[in-house]
């Protein structure tokens, strides 16, 4: 069945017959087994298989670590070979902890993409079902509606102004109006619009095709191009940092070739000054700290995932955190979106209920088990009409037997309803649901419902109408003069979360704003029921808001509380508006005509339940739909920043550490190394490599939902972390300095156990320092220091493998140290406070400032 045949040549029966599948029946579920272990799942390519191998060998590529093995070679041709081995050792460990960094980020990511598929309609034994679209075989018939993803390649049987999007494939932005007619064999890929094909978007209308490639034999996965994996953009953020560190690391070397030069002419060692030269390039360069930042970024995308927001790329992270504006939905967003019929208003009754289930593309994919037992697939509203009118003992599978569809309309924002068009004993009838003060419009008896509509809006419901008409010609169809039979209000609880949620989000600075396509009166409710109170001068009916320019619309957009009865394309410009003023805007979106707004706006946020075309335009997307998990999702970016923020302080600040020791010491005073190489090295890649992944996982600090968002274009180094990082870092090396000068010069102590003392300083410094950096405002005796596991055991490791660096003879050896006692840790752990003292006294500066 592999394609031979050129399907867009050919008349769809025969597509279908040659098949072996039936345009009413589908595929039985023996045949698919058969077909699915001939040709597959239905995905494009298989994910290549990860590596740990090959990872563990790209912590070598870099060219600090080049230089490094080459000092190490260099030593070893020398015969210096606890140096040589000092700085093997050292690259090893280095690259094991590189290697578990990016392992954890490479399996993190692959979870993240994993987590959403792609459903689809299918016919299977002559009924509608909703499966996974990688369960797809090719003779499977599809049904498509707007705000699909094409599941896979395809011959169209029916399309009803079905427009699809297929840039994916062809580049062409515009979408092309489908048809059903055999075209000419020369037609090309572009033009062939009786085909649909995998990957592309269903912008308007719907569809019925029989699937005739799936998978790897799809005409995108033909494309080689599209099969590799598309290479994550670097964040904002990322990409100012990888320059501030090549500035930096710029800095950095050009001192060092200055020490070595120095050490040179001062008479020392030129392979020792090579080495230290080197070791000190290492140490001082942050070539860890993009990979820093991918991990604090992509573990916080993992605590989102957790709390239902899947973010769909890694720059979105970083604008969660400034968000300042949330335009949401009510239905599923602020509610359960478990809908229930709470009241009917009818002249009568069973005709309102037939006539509501007529006009819905609702369908149930187990007619034949009891009502009760039904698995309905639809939009909420049209699934809480069709149990409502089960229990009355009206059901749908019996209606439609007697009922012969002609045409559907889905519904339509603009126009505000949906149809369907139906033969009933030699009579045809079109039926119509939607918004009530749309259908009286139509309606020749629109007296009296006013008043009721009100009513049930100011309850809260969300209020439909229901209307018929007997149609003469069925290529008119016009609902003018149609009868109105009535309303259903539907009922839809709210999350027992969402008031809490809504209180959070006004601490912390946001404006909560309501845009939705119900009654004012409905919205109003909701919003009283949520904590927001809303004159009636804060609510802008979408018939109002048409009225306005931009220009007036940006000048009334900030007294807006509640946008009622809007169409989707309003939300375009709501969203514009606010960003003229120069908020970061988020905006909540469903829908195909959601889309343009979601992607315009700051954060665009797609409903897990919404279309396939509004996923794609978003920037993350709501896997419980509800209004908490925005909530929650924006503060784990606030936590995000936050933690970048230590991690980058922590990072920067040890720089340049061993540079000025060995600058100012060796260099300018005539000194003898106050550190040697090796010890350098074990500390910078040994060392600090636990509290670098550790601020990854640490938690969110108690005040931070009661902060106002930070502005986006607000530099990542604050003026707390410039000093903190310049200011504090140096002078805490030069007491380090004054240190090895007081025991060697002073009290004369033994060359070794002085730099044993240094090393140990620079390490036991990093055990404690790096409580600090937990918060940047405020100081650790406010905070609780030991929240973080993580960084509770990085501070245990840095002091269990210095300890190692000292007791175990191996090591002693290769990294020349010697034998401390409790004196010398006293010394060491007197350093440490005196540094931890330092940042918080610093830190206790600006907290006053600030205050």
């Amino acid at each position: 069945m592999k394609e031979k045949y050129l399907w867009h040549h050919l008349e769809w029966k025969e597509v279908v017959k040659l098949l072996n599948s039936n345009e009413n029946f589908g595929l039985s579920l023996e045949e698919v087994k058969k077909r699915q272990k001939i040709f597959g799942p239905n995905k494009i390519a298989k994910e290549k298989r990860f590596s740990s191998f090959k990872l563990f060998l790209d912590q070598f590529k870099s060219p600090l670590i080049y230089l490094l093995v080459f000092a190490g070679t260099l030593a070893l041709a020398l015969k210096k070979y606890s140096d040589s081995l000092a700085i093997f050792l050292a690259l090893f460990i280095n690259a094991l902890f590189g290697f578990f960094e990016e392992h954890k980020v490479s399996k993190v990511l692959e979870k993240l993409k994993k987590e959403v598929k792609t459903k689809a309609v299918v016919l299977r034994e002559g009924k509608k079902k909703e499966i996974f679209s990688e369960e797809i075989v090719p003779g499977d018939i599809i049904f498509l509606k707007s705000g699909d993803k094409v599941p896979a390649d395809a011959r169209l049987i029916e399309a009803k102004n079905l427009k699809v999007s297929e840039a994916i494939l062809t580049g062409e932005w515009l979408p092309s109006l489908k048809v059903t007619e055999a075209l000419p064999k020369e037609t090309p890929l572009a033009d062939r619009e009786n085909m649909v094909y995998f990957g592309s978007l269903v912008e308007n209308g719907s569809g019925k095709a029989v699937v005739v490639a799936t998978g790897k034999e799809t005409e995108v996965g033909k494309v080689a191009s599209l099969l590799k994996e598309t290479k994550e953009e670097k964040t904002p953020l990322q990409k100012k940092m990888i320059g501030f560190s090549k500035i930096l690391g710029g800095v950095i070397a050009f001192i060092c070739i200055l020490i070595f030069i120095g050490g040179i002419l001062r008479g020392k060692d030129p392979l020792e000054m090579f080495e230290t030269s080197v070791a000190i390039t290492v140490g001082g360069i942050p070539e860890a700290l993009p990979v820093v930042m991918t991990l604090v970024l992509v573990i916080g995308m993992q605590r989102i995932l957790k709390k239902k927001g899947l973010i769909r790329k890694l720059a979105s992270v970083e604008t969660l955190g400034s968000t300042q504006i949330i335009c949401f939905d009510k239905t599923k967003t602020l509610t359960q979106g478990k809908m229930e019929v709470a009241q009917i208003e009818a002249e009568d009754k069973f005709l309102l209920l037939k006539a509501a289930l007529l006009a819905t593309d609702t369908f149930i994919e187990n007619p034949e088990e009891n009502p009760e037992n039904w698995k309905i697939k639809g939009s909420p509203t049209d699934i809480a009409i069709v149990k409502k009118a089960s229990q009355e003992g009206i059901l749908k599978p019996e209606l439609e037997k007697k009922s012969l569809l002609l045409n559907s309309f889905p519904f339509d924002s603009k126009l505000k309803y949906e149809a369907t068009l139906r033969k009933e004993n030699d009579k045809v009838f079109l039926y119509l649901s939607g918004a009530p003060e749309k259908l009286l419009e139509f309606s020749k008896n629109n007296q009296n419902w006013k008043e009721k509509i009100e009513k049930m809006a100011q309850k809260g419901l969300r209020v439909i109408g229901i209307a018929f008409k007997e149609i003469s010609d069925e290529k008119e169809i016009d609902p003018k003069n149609c009868h109105f039979l009535g309303l259903i209000g539907l009922k839809d609880p709210l999350r027992e979360d969402v008031k809490e949620a809504i209180k959070i989000c006004q601490k912390a600075g946001m404006r909560p704003i309501l845009v939705t396509g119900d009654h004012k009166l409905t919205a109003k409710a909701v919003a009283s029921e949520i904590g927001l109170e809303v004159k009636e001068e804060e609510i802008l009916e979408g018939k109002d808001l048409e009225k306005l320019s931009q220009k007036e619309l940006e000048e009334k957009v900030e007294k807006i509380k509640i946008y009622a009865r809007v169409l989707p394309e309003d939300k375009l410009r709501i969203v514009e508006a606010w960003q003229k003023k120069g908020k970061v805007v988020a905006m909540t979106g469903d829908g195909v005509n959601d889309a343009p707004a979601l992607k315009r706006a700051d954060i665009g946020i797609a409903l897990g339940s919404g279309t396939e075309v509004a996923k794609e335009a978003a920037d993350f997307i709501l896997l419980d739909d509800s209004f908490s998990a925005i909530i929650k999702t924006i503060e784990e970016g606030r936590i995000i920043i936050d933690n970048l923020r230590k991690a980058i302080t922590y990072v920067l600040s040890d720089s340049f550490a061993s540079m000025i020791l060995v600058g100012v010491g060796t260099v300018i005073l005539g000194w003898p190394l106050p550190i040697l190489p090796a010890q350098i090295l074990w500390n910078n890649l040994v060392e600090d490599t636990f509290p670098n992944i550790a601020y990854a996982f640490e938690p969110k600090e108690e005040d931070v939902m009661k902060r106002k968002p930070s502005p986006l274009k607000a530099p990542l180094l604050t003026r707390e972390m410039k000093i903190l990082i310049f200011l504090v870092g140096i002078i805490d090396q030069f007491i380090i300095l004054l240190l090895f000068w007081l025991l060697w010069a002073k009290f004369q102590f033994p060359l070794e156990r002085v730099r044993t003392l240094i090393f140990g300083a620079f390490c036991l410094d990093t055990a404690f320092v790096i409580y600090s950096f937990k918060s940047l405002r405020k100081n650790l005796w406010e905070i609780n220091p030991f929240s973080n596991k993580y960084l509770n055991l990085s501070s245990l490791l840095v002091v269990a493998f210095f300890a190692l660096s000292i007791y175990l003879p191996p090591l002693q050896k290769i990294l020349k140290t010697t034998f401390l006692g409790i004196f010398d840790w006293l010394i060491l752990i007197l350093v440490g406070i005196f540094s931890l003292l330092l940042i918080e006294i610093s830190k206790l500066i600006f907290i006053k400032k600030r205050l």
